[in-house]
């Protein structure tokens, strides 16, 4: 009975493992920050594991230690009650929500601090990138680099990232599983998140909070790099790569897609969306864009516009209906 109860139970952890369709990049952690919170996840799995053992096991002994023998004649169903297991009942659960509260706490404030990073020997002081989130594309910029980047960012390995993020319309989630846990990003205001990459690689990052028909393309690629080649890339850039104009960062408040872009200055020397909140909706109207409902005649005549660099300053957005 207990074998075949554990390859039950085997069977159904596979089967909720499998059922995401995809790699487990949430526990494949590749940074300070995703490695404590994959170490919190796989203490809570043991756990609960620990716990449904348990309690398989007793109620494999109730079966078979209670079973009915056909000899019932010293049986008393009258039950008062047991103040003893009442209390063992009631203790149990928050013994349970105690041990998983504790290191959930921890690792909860721990997360609010740039992160340390144990292979190196000094550490470093964060960079400092601002991610707006704007239906459905992802806007970087770097203040203190003066660059600008779209659908992309590049960071130095071993160095703690703050993130400061806010929207330009619709709430978003910042998420890189291997990298860390998601947080939101709302118009007109910021939050603050704390990343960091130990190896070098291609990490993908995405919208985790569903924003409408555009959502499931929004996401971006982070290229963890050493410290030399993302010196060189912002080098790069700063003499190279075309300034970003006002005229040219309206078009991308139009709901729609855009392909990766590079620029040598940022939008926030003309706006900062978590002090302005209706930036993205006054320059929408200019340009000629109006919400319409996907489903009505204006929404699905409308073609979600994908941008690409130089974008074009001179388009507009009004919606044209063929005569029926």
């Amino acid at each position: 009975m207990p074998s075949s109860i554990f390859k039950w139970i085997s069977l159904a952890m596979v089967a909720v493992f499998l059922s995401g369709c995809g790699s487990l990049t949430v526990l494949d952690p590749q940074g300070p920050v995703a490695k404590q919170q994959s170490s919190l996840i796989w203490l809570s799995i043991w756990f609960m594991i620990f716990i449904v053992l348990v309690v398989f096991v007793l109620l494999t002994i109730m079966l078979v230690k209670y079973r009915d023998r056909g000899n019932n004649d010293n049986y008393d169903p009258s039950i008062e009650g047991s103040h003893k297991l009442e209390f063992i009942w009631t203790i149990i659960p928050i013994v349970i929500v105690t041990i998983l509260s504790i290191p959930t706490v921890i690792t909860i404030y721990s997360l609010e601090e740039a992160p340390e990073i144990e292979e190196v020997d000094a550490q470093q002081e964060p960079l400092v990138i601002h991610a707006t989130s704007a239906n459905w594309k992802w806007i970087f910029s770097y203040p203190e680099e003066g660059i600008e980047t779209i659908n992309y960012i590049n960071i130095p390995v071993d160095r703690p990232v703050l993130f400061k993020l806010t929207s330009a319309d619709s709430m978003a989630s910042f998420w890189v599983p291997q990298l860390g846990g998601q947080k939101y990003s709302m118009s007109g205001m910021e939050t603050e998140l704390f990343l960091a990459a130990t190896e070098v690689g291609q990490y993908e990052g995405r919208n985790a909070n569903f924003t409408g028909e555009g959502f499931a393309e929004q996401r971006f690629t982070v290229n963890a790099q050493t410290d030399k080649a993302f010196n060189e890339w912002v080098e790069d850039t700063q003499e190279n790569a075309p300034s970003l104009s006002e005229d040219e960062y309206v078009h991308l408040m139009v709901p729609g897609h855009a392909e990766e872009m590079t620029f040598s200055s940022t939008h926030l020397e003309f706006v900062n969306h978590a002090y302005d909140a209706t930036y993205s909706l006054e320059k929408r109207a200019e340009l000629g864009y109006e919400a319409h409902s996907p489903h009505s005649r204006e929404g699905k005549a409308f073609d979600l516009p994908i941008l690409s660099q130089p974008i074009n300053t001179d388009k507009t957005y009004e919606v044209e209906l063929d005569d029926e």
